[in-house]
């Protein structure tokens, strides 16, 4: 097993309702789920970690999955939650479906937002990432500014905003929180897939935006293979960010299939 780090994280909710773990994306953070985890956590005791080299949990060199999977099975030894349900988005998710395939008695069940288990073309996060370690910061004077700096590579303006939360000020000097070259150093893994033919066969749902390109029919062979009892529901109206473009119906779907899907054994 990978050496782990200490997440960083934060709880929501009552401390003896079942645990829920959400996972945020690459370049997000645990903040990523501000607008959905209170909803969830009437329900349910809610813990949301920033993953290594995101937010302020610690750098670190490695962006495996295999690493990352520790790094959430410490979280749980520490709060001492044997098994509990994970939900994860995008880079997320892969980290929840390697959570399940590798440490399957630590799961109930299993949430995944608009991700497939598979290999991801990386051009468009390595042009990101190169735009963002581009940016002259010492002559940087406002946001406003770094996001002019970053239109041509990045032309979508949520997605520049979305980015620019991870730019900080340091008493007068700018910085970026999040770890560029070690990010472009780990890219490919981050955006590859690999395994070991495990699967996981506890309840499974797959949730996918109608107007994203993340998941579709190409990639239902691989989820029955691997995760023989998911189920795929699609957020028609959505795009890759389900849980921020809907949160209400999001919240219904994850709430419906937590109270209603049965366990195995």
């Amino acid at each position: 097993m990978p050496e782990a780090v200490a997440l960083q994280f934060q709880q929501h909710g009552e401390p003896d309702s079942e645990p829920l773990m959400l996972l945020h994306g690459l370049y997000g953070s645990g903040s990523n789920w501000a607008r959905i985890a209170p909803t969830l956590a009437e329900r349910f005791r809610v813990i949301v970690p920033d993953l290594r080299n995101h937010g302020v949990s610690p750098h670190h060199a490695e962006m495996s999955y295999p690493a990352m999977v520790a790094d959430v099975l410490a979280l749980l030894d520490l709060l001492d939650i044997e098994r509990a349900h994970i939900l994860g988005h995008s880079m997320g998710g892969k980290v929840a479906m390697h959570c399940a395939l590798q440490a399957e008695h630590r799961l109930r069940r299993l949430i995944i937002a608009d991700m497939a288990p598979r290999a991801y073309d990386g051009v468009e996060h390595q042009s990101i990432i190169d735009a963002m370690r581009q940016l002259d910061l010492t002559t940087l004077k406002s946001r406003r500014d770094a996001d002019q700096a970053l239109a041509a590579a990045v032309p979508v303006q949520a997605v520049r905003q979305f980015l620019l939360t991870n730019l900080q000020r340091r008493d007068k000097d700018w910085c970026w929180r999040l770890p560029l070259a070690t990010l472009r150093d780990q890219l490919a893994a981050i955006v590859g897939w690999s395994t070991a033919g495990e699967s996981f066969d506890g309840p499974t749902l797959f949730l996918h935006g109608g107007r994203s390109d993340y998941l579709g029919p190409g990639d239902q062979a691989a989820i029955e293979t691997l995760f023989p009892r998911a189920r795929l529901r699609c957020m028609e109206n959505c795009g890759h960010w389900l849980h921020v473009e809907d949160p209400t119906t999001f919240g219904e779907e994850v709430i419906h299939f937590l109270e209603n899907s049965v366990e195995s054994g």
